[in-house]
Protein backbone atom coordinates (compact mmCIF):
# COMPACT_ATOMS: atom_id res chain seq x y z
CA UNK A 1 0.00 0.00 0.00
CA UNK A 2 1.18 3.61 -0.69
CA UNK A 3 0.63 7.00 0.50
CA UNK A 4 -2.27 7.61 -1.67
CA UNK A 5 -3.80 4.45 -1.38
CA UNK A 6 -4.13 4.89 2.57
CA UNK A 7 -5.59 8.47 2.36
CA UNK A 8 -8.21 6.98 0.06
CA UNK A 9 -8.60 3.89 2.36
CA UNK A 10 -9.45 5.80 5.89
CA UNK A 11 -11.40 8.54 4.51
CA UNK A 12 -13.71 6.02 3.24
CA UNK A 13 -13.80 3.75 6.12
CA UNK A 14 -14.17 6.66 7.99
CA UNK A 15 -17.67 6.63 6.11
CA UNK A 16 -16.65 10.45 4.36
CA UNK A 17 -16.98 11.01 0.95
CA UNK A 18 -14.01 13.36 -0.82
CA UNK A 19 -16.22 16.62 -0.63
CA UNK A 20 -17.81 15.55 2.92
CA UNK A 21 -14.37 15.34 4.26
CA UNK A 22 -13.01 18.29 2.47
CA UNK A 23 -15.51 20.32 4.11
CA UNK A 24 -15.34 19.11 7.72
CA UNK A 25 -11.66 19.56 7.60
CA UNK A 26 -11.17 22.52 5.56
CA UNK A 27 -9.00 20.74 2.71
CA UNK A 28 -9.80 21.93 -0.84
CA UNK A 29 -11.70 18.66 -2.66
CA UNK A 30 -9.06 19.15 -6.07
CA UNK A 31 -5.86 18.62 -3.55
CA UNK A 32 -7.14 15.74 -1.86
CA UNK A 33 -8.13 14.04 -4.84
CA UNK A 34 -4.76 14.69 -6.34
CA UNK A 35 -2.98 13.20 -3.32
CA UNK A 36 -5.45 10.54 -3.34
CA UNK A 37 -4.68 9.49 -7.18
CA UNK A 38 -1.00 9.91 -6.56
CA UNK A 39 -0.65 13.24 -8.17
CA UNK A 40 1.11 14.69 -5.75
CA UNK A 41 2.89 13.40 -2.90
CA UNK A 42 2.43 14.03 0.71
CA UNK A 43 2.85 17.13 1.89
CA UNK A 44 6.23 18.63 2.81
CA UNK A 45 5.51 20.57 6.13
CA UNK A 46 5.32 19.01 9.37
CA UNK A 47 2.05 20.79 10.56
CA UNK A 48 -0.24 19.96 7.44
CA UNK A 49 0.46 16.46 7.68
CA UNK A 50 -0.10 15.84 11.26
CA UNK A 51 -3.42 17.77 10.46
CA UNK A 52 -4.08 15.21 7.71
CA UNK A 53 -3.37 12.33 9.91
CA UNK A 54 -5.68 13.89 12.80
CA UNK A 55 -8.46 14.81 10.05
CA UNK A 56 -8.00 10.47 8.68
CA UNK A 57 -8.31 9.58 12.40
CA UNK A 58 -5.01 8.13 12.80
CA UNK A 59 -3.87 8.40 17.18
CA UNK A 60 -0.76 10.17 17.68
CA UNK A 61 1.94 7.76 18.41
CA UNK A 62 0.22 4.40 17.12
CA UNK A 63 1.78 1.97 14.62
CA UNK A 64 -0.62 3.07 12.05
CA UNK A 65 0.42 7.11 12.69
CA UNK A 66 3.90 6.08 12.42
CA UNK A 67 3.22 3.82 9.32
CA UNK A 68 1.00 6.91 7.59
CA UNK A 69 4.40 9.21 8.13
CA UNK A 70 6.83 6.24 6.97
CA UNK A 71 4.04 6.06 3.72
CA UNK A 72 4.60 9.76 3.38
CA UNK A 73 8.18 9.89 3.34
CA UNK A 74 8.16 7.40 0.82
CA UNK A 75 5.54 9.14 -1.49
CA UNK A 76 8.09 12.13 -1.24
CA UNK A 77 11.11 9.58 -1.81
CA UNK A 78 12.69 10.72 1.47
CA UNK A 79 14.17 8.73 4.70
CA UNK A 80 11.64 9.39 7.46
CA UNK A 81 13.06 12.40 9.90
CA UNK A 82 14.04 9.90 12.89
CA UNK A 83 16.25 7.46 10.76
CA UNK A 84 17.70 10.53 9.00
CA UNK A 85 18.61 11.82 12.34
CA UNK A 86 19.63 8.55 13.85
CA UNK A 87 21.50 7.47 10.51
CA UNK A 88 25.06 6.76 11.70
CA UNK A 89 23.46 4.37 14.48
CA UNK A 90 20.88 2.44 11.81
CA UNK A 91 23.34 2.23 9.28
CA UNK A 92 25.52 0.73 11.46
CA UNK A 93 23.59 -2.60 11.30
CA UNK A 94 23.88 -2.53 8.16
CA UNK A 95 26.59 -4.73 7.46
CA UNK A 96 25.36 -7.49 9.30
CA UNK A 97 22.60 -7.67 6.76
CA UNK A 98 24.79 -7.20 3.47
CA UNK A 99 26.58 -10.10 2.07
CA UNK A 100 27.83 -10.22 -1.19
CA UNK A 101 27.23 -13.00 -3.67
CA UNK A 102 29.98 -15.23 -2.20
CA UNK A 103 28.85 -14.68 0.88
CA UNK A 104 31.85 -12.00 2.07
CA UNK A 105 31.60 -9.01 4.05
CA UNK A 106 30.62 -5.48 2.19
CA UNK A 107 34.07 -3.54 2.60
CA UNK A 108 33.14 -0.21 4.79
CA UNK A 109 33.89 2.10 1.53
CA UNK A 110 30.90 0.50 0.12
CA UNK A 111 28.77 0.93 3.20
CA UNK A 112 30.06 4.46 3.63
CA UNK A 113 29.14 4.85 -0.53
CA UNK A 114 25.49 3.21 0.82
CA UNK A 115 24.95 5.84 3.63
CA UNK A 116 26.13 8.65 1.41
CA UNK A 117 23.48 7.82 -1.15
CA UNK A 118 20.65 6.83 1.55
CA UNK A 119 21.40 10.54 3.50
CA UNK A 120 22.37 13.07 0.94
CA UNK A 121 20.43 10.84 -1.82
CA UNK A 122 24.10 10.97 -4.38
CA UNK A 123 25.92 8.60 -5.45
CA UNK A 124 29.81 8.82 -4.54
CA UNK A 125 32.60 8.56 -7.06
Amino acid sequence: MNFAELVKIKRTKNGLTLRSFCKRFGYDPAYISRIETGKLSAPTDEDKLNGLAIALGFKRGSSDWVNFFDLAYESRLELPTDIKNNAPEVFSLLPAFLRTPDNKKISKEKVKELLDFLINGKQSK
